[in-house]
C-alpha cells in the first residue's frame, strides 16, 4: 500500500471520527491520493484542524460538524458532502465512543446506551444514508470500524464488544444486499492503535499497555497511519473483489 498514487483522484469520500486518530489518518492518505474529503466530527476544533493539514498539502476538504446518534445531523453531513462535492463515492465510518466500562453486572442501562447509540446505531445511520446517495450513482465503498473486540469476547467491556460486534453483522448484511448495485461494503478491526481513545484507556488502566503488548505477536502498539492505509485500500479499486469482509489490522492479536 501507498499514499503516492493518485487512484482516488476525482473520488468524493466522508469520513467520520475525522477528528484525530485513526479517522484523521485515513482523511489525509485518502487526500494524498486524489479524493476530495468531507470530515465530520463532534470534535469541532480536530475536525477544522483536519481540514487545514489536508488543505496545507493541496487537498480539497470541507468540515461538518456531526453527532452521528442522531439522524438529522447524518442526514445533513451527507447532503453537504454532495453539495460541496456533487456526489460521494466512499465513506469511512470510523467514529465511535468510549467509556469507563464495568462487569455486566455492574454496569448502567446509560452505559449501554451510550454505546449503542453512537457506536452501533450511529454507524447504521451512516450507511443508511450514505447509501442513498451512492445508489444514485450506481457505485460507490464503505468501511466501517469494528474492533479485535468486535471478533471475540473483551473483558470489562460488553456494551462497547457488543456495538462493535453488531458492526461486523451490518457490515456482512449490507454487502450482501447491496453488492448488485456496485456498492462494496467491508469493515477493518482494528488492534491496539495509539489513538486519544486508547490513550484514555491507557491512562485509566494500570498495567495496560504492557498486558496489550505482551499479548500483540508484532511486539508493539500500531500508529493511526497504519489503519488509515487499510481503510483507504479497502476503498480504493485495488480492492475491488472485496465485500463483506472485516479485516484484522492488529498486529497478530488474531492469529
Amino acid at each position: 500500500m501507498t499514499t503516492s498514487a493518485k487512484d482516488l483522484e476525482g473520488r468524493s469520500i466522508i469520513c467520520t471520527g475525522a477528528g484525530s486518530g485513526i479517522g484523521r489518518s485515513a482523511a489525509v492518505i485518502a487526500s494524498r491520493r486524489g479524493a476530495a474529503i468531507l470530515v465530520a466530527d463532534i470534535n469541532e476544533d480536530g475536525g477544522r484542524e483536519t481540514v487545514e493539514m489536508i488543505r496545507r498539502e493541496g487537498g480539497r476538504a470541507e468540515f461538518q460538524r456531526a453527532d452521528i446518534s442522531k439522524e438529522d445531523e447524518v442526514e445533513r453531513m451527507v447532503a453537504q458532502a454532495l453539495s460541496h462535492f456533487g456526489e460521494l463515492d466512499g465513506a469511512f465510518n470510523n467514529a465511535a465512543v468510549a467509556q469507563k466500562s464495568a462487569m455486566i453486572h455492574e454496569l448502567t442501562p446509560e452505559q449501554w446506551r451510550v454505546n449503542m447509540d453512537v457506536t452501533l446505531t450511529g454507524t447504521f445511520l451512516c450507511m443508511k444514508h450514505e447509501l442513498r446517495a451512492m445508489m444514485a450513482n450506481g457505485r460507490g465503498a464503505i468501511v466501517n470500524t469494528s474492533s479485535g473486540a468486535g471478533l471475540r469476547g473483551f473483558k470489562m467491556g460488553s456494551e462497547y464488544s457488543a456495538a462493535k460486534h453488531g458492526v461486523v453483522g451490518l457490515t456482512r448484511t449490507a454487502a450482501l444486499e447491496y453488492s448488485g448495485m456496485g456498492i462494496r461494503i467491508n469493515a477493518i478491526a482494528p488492534g491496539g492503535v495509539r489513538t486519544p481513545m486508547l490513550q484514555w484507556a491507557l491512562d485509566s488502566i494500570d498495567g495496560l499497555e504492557d498486558y496489550m503488548i505482551g499479548n500483540l505477536p508484532i511486539g508493539r502498539i500500531g500508529e493511526p497511519d497504519e489503519l488509515g492505509e487499510a481503510a483507504v485500500w479497502l476503498l480504493s479499486d485495488a480492492a475491488s473483489f472485496i465485500t463483506g469482509a472485516t479485516l484484522p489490522v492488529d498486529g497478530g492479536y488474531m492469529a
